[in-house]
């Protein structure tokens, strides 16, 4: 049987703060302004994560500070905008990137306990905050613009284990580029290792056309004059990890009924679609819900995008549908209309929609929106110490979004909802598994 992971009671992990400073890059950078595209504009929010390392007598947790603080300083000359701060442009009324040098941030702490007194490390432990902070505090900084785009942060556990933790402005890059930038981090932590990948900064790549040109409708956006976003929603949230197994997985695909459109993510996302959907207090016989799911663009554009693409290259699949028909429908259909969102994401499409941001400043517009982890590998990047026992997303306050990231043994995803809310959607998940045809 699928499960939900219970929230650990424990929200303090007795985390003390021993160093919080910026690091610059090692060697002078340019000081210019990076463009940055209509997809980049829109997501600026924090992405904390946290990677979770056993003891090893040969590194212990100084020794790792003091390195992954060197590897820093020498990946900031490569990523130089990395250390720069967020600007307004008042001409072209758009945000950019001034590389200016101030410095990312660099924390190093302890807690209290050993990881093994922390139960289930996948579990939304509100514990983990604490891990991968997104401010530096005790630092001479002025403004909320002051403050760095990129923190990491190293904790020691009283076993010898340590985490690093990551808050990283969703702005610099999205999950891809994230990846090679931590591929790129890992190897500077080693003597002499040049880094495996050449990011591509060139963020015009995905500029608008001039004119612009729009071909779709693109109600995946609004305009947020219009009403307030859910993305940026600020209810209390309760917080659950849905838990498959590889033969929770191997069911919903039979339900889907469909090998074509059958993928994990699809089938995944269309199984929280619908548990959220009905979970609402709303009247669900009238009430629209809809579904976006972060597509990458490198392969869809014509010509493709340079898979070392630093920036974000991704664009929202919709699907949309009442939620009385959710319910009735058999799962296969909500499983074809997830994919069919994910089809249309074409060149055409996507520069169609990178036009309409020019135009109409829009965010996204979504009861839920999917993100998948499943084959980015974050705990895959091979460090002097080993490889990461653990990685997983951290909560935040951000209701609509969902995170899909690989478990110990199948798929795991991060589900945050009103408290309220909580225990439907528990209801409709469980009861999923048990009657629907």
């Amino acid at each position: 049987m699928a499960t939900l992971s219970p929230n650990p009671a424990m929200q303090d992990i007795k985390v003390a703060y021993q160093e919080s400073t910026l690091v610059f890059p090692s060697q002078q950078t340019p000081k210019t302004s990076l463009f940055l595209s209509n997809i980049d504009q829109f997501l600026n929010i924090n992405v904390p994560t946290v990677l979770f390392f056993s003891a090893n007598s040969d590194f212990p947790p100084e020794i790792v500070a003091r390195r992954l603080k060197m590897a820093l300083e020498k990946v900031l000359v490569m990523y130089d905008f990395m250390a720069g701060r967020l600007k307004w442009d008042s001409q072209s009324g758009r945000l950019e990137i001034d590389c200016n040098g101030a410095g990312a941030g660099f924390v190093v702490a302890s807690s209290e306990f050993a990881i093994d007194e922390m139960g289930d490390l996948v579990c939304p432990n509100l514990g983990f905050r604490q891990l991968a902070v997104q401010t530096l505090n005790n630092l001479a900084l002025n403004k909320i613009d002051d403050q760095p785009l990129c923190i990491l942060q190293v904790t020691s556990f009283k076993c010898g284990g340590f985490a690093i933790g990551m808050s990283i402005n969703h702005i610099l890059f999205d999950g891809i580029a994230a990846k090679s930038f931590q591929q790129n981090l890992a190897s500077q932590t080693f003597d002499n290792k040049p880094p495996p990948i050449i990011p591509d900064h060139n963020r015009r790549l995905l500029a608008a056309r001039s004119p612009p040109l729009i071909t779709f409708p693109h109600t995946e956006f609004f305009k947020p004059d219009l009403r307030l976003p859910d993305l940026l929603n600020k209810q209390e949230l309760d917080f659950k990890i849905l838990k498959l197994t590889p033969n929770n997985i191997n069911f919903l695909k039979a339900k889907a009924n469909t090998a074509r459109i059958a993928t994990t993510f699809n089938v995944v996302a269309a199984l929280i679609w619908r548990c959220i959907a009905l979970s609402s207090s709303d009247d669900k016989n009238d009430r629209v819900s809809t579904l976006l799911n972060a597509v990458d663009l490198r392969s869809r554009l014509d010509p493709p995008l340079p898979r070392e693409y630093c920036g974000n290259a991704i664009l929202f699949a919709r699907a949309s549908a009442n939620c009385g028909d959710l319910e009735k429908w058999r799962f296969s259909k909500a499983v074809e209309m997830v994919a069919e969102g994910i089809d249309r994401v074409t060149d055409e499409y996507a520069r169609s929609a990178i036009d309409w941001l020019e135009c109409e400043r829009g965010i996204p517009c979504g009861e839920i929106i999917v993100t998948s982890w499943l084959r980015l590998g974050f705990d895959e990047a091979e460090f002097p110490w080993g490889k990461a026992v653990c990685f997983g997303p951290v909560v935040n306050n951000l209701k609509s979004l969902c995170w899909v990231f690989s478990g110990v043994d199948g798929v795991n995803v991060l589900v945050q909802r009103p408290v309220e809310e909580i225990e439907r959607f528990q209801f409709h998940f469980h009861n999923f598994f048990e009657r629907i045809s």
